[in-house]
């Protein structure tokens, strides 16, 4: 009974063995179905195409590998023009000359004759003291001056009486010594007097207020009626003036070079103010002047550039992007700096090698403003490079031009990225050739 029990269960492990066996054959065969077969197939053309990894209907089965086409790729011409190059900074917009205006003479305030904000011109009243006081000082100092100008004309006729007295022998040389002193005694008071009736003019004018330059008044930080002492800490107002005015920015030290070679040799270079967002020119001016010494701190020199602020585009301490025009490289190659890459052995591009393969150029870049980049050793003018699909790309693939920007990249014709308008670029070989065949 025992023998006959293990007999059954060993008969059901052997079915269970042979039913999974008869499952792993029927996924053996699946696969070996729908397995690429490696064979190369025909298109529709007759043309043989390297069979990837098809299924039933030949089609890619993704997820297996890439198959052996043409990799779509979009390129465009290196060209020949002119770069302008540009350093940028961060500056600051700094009035020429920055006036605290105050009072001279102590008083009460009588009058405020500007507005807040208006521009004035230097000499224009702004504000008066009460001149009472100093009207009646400069009257004290006239009295005064009179009578000693009354003694000093006494003295001088007695000592014209003594002198002929002295020539006829009839008084003593003394008495004549003693009359000549006392009158260049009274001369010296008589010329006291005049410095205290010019000092008390002088205070007197003081009490009117007038601007010593030509600039915008600020607001005004004292009222009529306000008591206003001699060079008071609390000014009346503030003129600055805004035109001309500058921008003070600094460069790196790096950056040097090129700059002060061209400011040396007398050239004016040209700096534009850009909006904070960088994108509205706010006006054009030249490099003016430049610091004595390098900010050991930051390892950078201070500039300052000046504009004539015609349109009062430029206000006093707002914030601008500067671009300075350091100089500007004729005939060189340029490229659109999408197409440059970077690896382990420098900076390279994929360059058309015909019409349907790559080559990898080994290049050296100069100057870039983002878009286009100078070509100093690596491309010649004509010379199409890949800017879209290098990701699959290596020596000698084999790619498919779907979009060939013939005129890519040109030097810029407008502000593009600081860059000003320049000379057209000379047009490549290539393009020379489609226009001969056209």
């Amino acid at each position: 009974m025992v023998d006959h029990s293990m007999q059954s269960s060993a008969s059901r492990n052997s079915r269970r063995w042979l039913f999974g066996l008869l499952v792993l054959l029927l996924i053996a065969g699946l696969c070996w179905k729908f397995w690429p077969s490696g064979v190369d197939h025909k298109d529709a053309a007759g043309q043989k195409v390297a069979a990837g990894h098809t299924g039933k209907a030949g089609g890619m089965r993704p997820g297996f590998g890439g198959a052996g086409g043409a990799v779509p790729v979009r390129v465009a011409a290196a060209v020949t023009g002119d770069f302008a190059l540009y350093y940028k900074a961060l500056g600051t917009v700094t009035a020429l000359n920055t006036i605290n205006v105050r009072s001279r003479v102590g008083g009460e305030l009588v009058k405020i004759a500007f507005e807040e904000g208006q521009m004035v011109k230097a000499g224009d009243l702004l504000a008066e003291i009460d001149p009472r006081p100093y009207q009646n000082a400069l009257l004290q100092a006239e009295g005064t001056l009179l009578q000693n100008q009354a003694q000093l004309k006494n003295a001088q006729v007695d000592l014209e009486r003594y002198r002929g007295l002295f020539a006829e022998d009839s008084i003593a040389k003394q008495t004549l010594d003693t009359a000549a002193a006392l009158v260049d005694q009274y001369q010296g008071t008589v010329k006291t007097n005049q410095a205290a009736v010019n000092d008390a003019k002088l205070n007197l004018e003081f009490t009117r207020i007038r601007a010593p330059i030509a600039g915008r008044v600020g607001l005004r930080q004292l009222d009529v009626g306000n008591l206003v002492a001699a060079n008071d800490t609390t000014a009346l107002a503030i003129i600055t003036q805004t035109q001309p005015i500058s921008v003070a920015f600094t460069l790196p030290e790096n950056s040097l070079e090129t700059v002060l070679a061209r400011y040396r040799s007398g050239a004016k270079l040209p700096v534009e103010a850009w909006d904070r967002a960088d994108v509205k020119l706010q006006a054009t001016g030249v490099l003016q002047s430049l610091d004595n010494q390098i900010d050991i701190t930051t390892g950078t020199l201070k500039f300052k550039a000046r504009y004539d602020n015609r349109d009062q585009s430029l206000f006093p301490n707002q914030f601008v992007n500067v671009r300075l025009l350091a100089d500007t490289l004729k005939g060189v190659v340029l490229a659109p700096s999408a197409a440059i890459q970077f690896g382990t052995n420098g900076t390279f591009v994929y360059a058309l090698d015909g019409d349907k393969k790559v080559t990898l150029r080994q290049l050296k870049v100069g100057a870039s403003d983002g878009e286009h980049t100078v070509i100093e050793q690596g491309l010649a003018a004509g010379d199409r490079v890949v800017l879209e699909g290098t990701d699959r790309l290596k020596e000698g693939s084999e790619v498919e031009v779907v979009n060939d920007s013939d005129a890519v990249p040109t030097t810029p014709t407008g502000h593009l990225q600081g860059q000003p308008a320049s000379a057209a670029a000379e047009p490549s070989a290539t393009d020379k050739a489609k226009k001969g065949g056209a």
